[in-house]
């Protein structure tokens, strides 16, 4: 809602109400004596002269709110009864007034909804139990695992509001959030599946349920080699956020960039989700590009170098090389290759290996990991996962860290 229909929804208000304690009709006339409502109708795009009988007119009380200066209650003489004094009808309509602008500067529903899904994701958890009853009261079910999905959609929402300022912009901006907000739960089609709210900078942030169910459309068959459930549901997740994507790019038509985290646990799991949305997102523009979907998993060498979190950098060297961890073999052979400057001559000589049995081996990592060791990219990757393991070998690797909020994170 722009400025000028706040505007005509206080008049409207002011003049219904003040009209049923008046028993009179009322009128709100703006300071070029166009009438902005009046309690016979909406609003009349004609002259106060041309609309009220100057001799029927019983009181004129000036406002003086936001963004209705200069404007006037009009009221006529009442067709049945007597007339309130007008001492008393002047305090009446002022108190309306009054009441009116303070009902209207209230939060909403929707703004209370975003606050309190910013809390939540920025950490602010210390009584579970009020948190549940505060999502009981705004229709949020937390009930259901989920991870955070965080759209970058500025470059529709933002678009075009140079020319205006103030709340005429805010407010603009706000209807534009809306819009997508209600394109992204069209796509998801449950409303209680997709928790969305507008945290500003154009950016829209998603609480989408993520259990198999949720995301049997998106589940591949690849992925029921997976061992560990959450990065599962990672890879399904990251498809449907890129369907999401690509339907709103086509709704805004304008380029859409996607950060995803993985789901943990519990309450405060969701706050651990939203870290690695916003450093999935915030590293995918900086280091990949824009238009895209962005995982902290997908990002390569960018994870290691970008995050400052050990947990987290930790947790991700470990789902990377968990693959060939039963195989203790290609752990010796790719640290002894990397040792060797990526020579495999010289890998071959100091392992007592045929080049083509070192070969195989390579070729088995790049099967298992997705990464090719002898690829500039995949083997920094590969080497700094490697280096991590070995700062970290007392860490249990084959943990799922959906299991568990660590320690830090929930304090």
């Amino acid at each position: 809602m722009i400025a000028a229909d706040r505007s005509e929804a206080t008049a409207a208000t002011i003049a219904r109400r003040a009209a049923d304690l008046l028993g009179a009709q009322v009128s709100v006339v703006d300071q070029r004596g166009r009438v902005i409502s009046t309690s016979r109708g909406g609003p009349q795009p004609i002259l106060h002269s041309s609309w009220i009988d100057p001799g029927s007119v019983y009181l004129e009380v000036p406002l003086d709110l936001e963004g209705m200066q200069g404007s006037t209650v009009v009221v006529t003489n009442p067709a049945e009864g007597e007339a309130v004094p007008p001492r008393l009808a002047r305090a009446l309509i002022e108190l309306v007034a009054n009441q009116t602008t303070v009902l209207q500067r209230l939060p909403s529903h929707d703004e209370l909804k975003s606050k309190f899904i910013q809390d939540l994701v920025n950490g602010s958890v210390e009584d579970e139990e009020r948190i549940e009853r505060e999502a009981q009261v705004l229709g949020i079910d937390l009930s259901r695992p989920r991870s955070v999905i965080l759209a970058d959609v500025s470059g529709y929402i933002l678009r075009g509001n140079d020319s205006v300022a103030g709340p005429e912009r805010e407010a603009r901006i706000r209807r534009r959030a809306q819009l997508v907000i209600g394109s992204i739960v069209r796509f998801f089609m449950l409303t209680d599946d997709t928790i969305c709210a507008y945290i500003g900078n154009g950016e829209i942030i998603i609480l989408k349920a993520c259990g198999s169910s949720d995301l049997r459309p998106w589940i591949s068959v690849d992925d029921s080699c997976e061992t560990e459930e959450s990065w599962a549901n990672l890879r399904a997740l990251k498809r449907a956020a890129e369907a999401l994507r690509a339907r709103l790019e086509t709704d805004t038509r304008s380029a859409i960039t996607v950060g995803v985290g993985r789901h943990y646990r519990g309450l405060q799991g969701l706050a651990v989700s939203y870290r690695d949305a916003r450093a999935a997102l915030t590293l995918g523009r900086r280091f990949e590009c824009a238009n895209r979907v962005h995982s902290l998993d997908s990002l390569g060498v960018a994870t290691f170098i970008g995050v400052n979190d050990d947990d987290l950098r930790r947790d991700l060297a470990g789902h990377l090389l968990r693959p060939i961890e039963p195989h203790r073999e290609l752990i010796e052979t790719l640290e002894c290759f990397f040792d060797e400057g990526c020579s495999p001559s010289a890998a071959s000589r100091r392992l007592m290996l045929h080049r083509n049995t070192l070969g195989y081996r390579l070729q088995k990592v790049s099967a298992l990991t997705g990464l090719d060791p002898r690829r500039f990219d995949d083997a920094v990757h590969l080497r700094l996962a490697l280096a991590i393991r070995r700062l970290h070998e007392d860490w249990p690797w084959d943990r799922d860290s959906s299991e568990e909020v660590p320690a830090r994170e929930r304090a």
